[in-house]
């Protein structure tokens, strides 16, 4: 249906005009807020979405009320319209793997609002995200207001710059991880850790794409990108797309079961005083550090995955904490320029005192 000039379609105009601006962020060579733009812009695009869809189906009632009165709630002069999570939960009718979608993103934009992010980890780690939100997007423009309104011939593949990467390359960056991209990070692996196996292999949740030049094409004309629909290969192309699969799947949960890298606490003390060629750690004095620190929580607190990333993972299968080799590199340091000793790191951890890790960074 084609809407004519009023309110509704205001509202659809400026939901587009968000979703564009946003793949404009997001494809920008230059840009250093990619992820932060790209998801702000999407939520507002998802949000007026859904202001259309209600204003033109219930009319103009999609705003917050006074609990326990009919009047409703104003904020500088204006009515407070429902946020996302309220529209979504409001609607009813997404899929779920959609809503999954859609959740991971309100969450991790209330995470990055504070952090600016400037390394491209985080991009690459949420691509495929990112790409079924805005999929997800149309499809549910197209469910509300019909083919008409498809924005897909003014969106096109973006060009890449950069080889794959060594592995060489990988650990460096994984190592150059700043303590908010860290947090970040762990966020999006306990998320997708929570998901069913159906969700997260989901294309409405999460775009999955193997990318392999094409060596040649049969007909020059042929596009150079081919997007090729699951449901219409064949089964000997499917059983060929699973191999494929199987070699480059890296769900995380499946990688950290492993613990692969990973220390326990009492190899941590060993290696700490086999680099200072001292005693300079006990197991009691590493759980002092621990809690200084603040790199993992308490045992049996509400949330087990709220660690530092980059130093300390939860273990679920085994309900308890692994350590990474950046945890004894900053110890180590943290002996060599401290002049804390131990009597005064026990003292101020039953004073419920913190300490900074950026202060002690080498």
């Amino acid at each position: 249906m084609k809407l004519r000039k009023g309110k509704t379609k205001s509202i659809l105009d400026a939901s587009i005009d968000s979703a564009l601006l946003a793949v404009e962020i997001y494809n920008k060579p230059r840009t250093t807020f990619r992820s932060e733009g790209f998801i702000t812009m999407m939520i507002m695009a998802w949000t007026r979405l859904f202001h259309a869809h209600f204003n033109s189906t219930i009319g103009d009632k999609y705003y917050y009320k006074k609990k326990g009165t009919n009047r409703y709630d104003v904020v500088d002069g204006e009515r407070k319209a429902w946020e996302l999570a309220t529209c979504i939960r409001k609607y009813g009718e997404l899929p779920s793997s959609v809503e999954k979608n859609l959740e991971f993103f309100i969450k991790l934009r209330n995470k990055i609002e504070h952090r600016h992010i400037e390394k491209r980890e985080v991009d690459t780690l949420i691509f495929g995200e990112c790409q079924s939100l805005l999929f997800n997007y149309e499809s549910q423009l197209i469910n509300f207001f019909g083919g008409e309104y498809s924005i897909n011939e003014a969106l096109v593949y973006s060009l890449q710059f950069s080889q794959i990467r060594t592995n060489n390359q990988e650990k460096a960056n994984k190592s150059a991880l700043s303590s908010d991209l860290a947090e970040i990070v762990s966020f999006v692996e306990k998320y997708r850790n929570k998901l069913d196996d159906a969700t997260y292999n989901s294309q409405e949740y999460s775009i999955k794409l193997i990318q392999i030049p094409k060596i040649s094409n049969t007909n020059r004309a042929d596009a150079a990108v081919e997007f090729v629909r699951w449901d219409s290969l064949s089964a000997e192309d499917r059983k060929a797309y699973e191999k494929l699969n199987v070699i480059i799947k890296d769900k995380t949960v499946k990688v950290e079961a492993a613990n692969v890298g990973r220390l326990k606490s009492s190899e941590v003390v060993k290696r700490v005083n086999d680099a200072l060629k001292k005693k300079a750690i006990t197991q009691n004095l590493h759980v002092a550090l621990y809690k200084l620190f603040k790199i993992r929580p308490k045992n049996g607190a509400e949330d087990p995955f709220d660690t530092n990333a980059e130093f300390c993972l939860y273990d679920e299968p085994h309900n308890d904490y692994v350590y990474q080799d950046a945890w004894v590199s900053f110890l180590v340091h943290f002996f060599q320029v401290s002049q804390l000793e131990p009597a005064d790191l026990r003292l101020k951890e039953r004073n419920g005192e913190v300490l900074n890790v950026e202060d002690y960074k080498m």
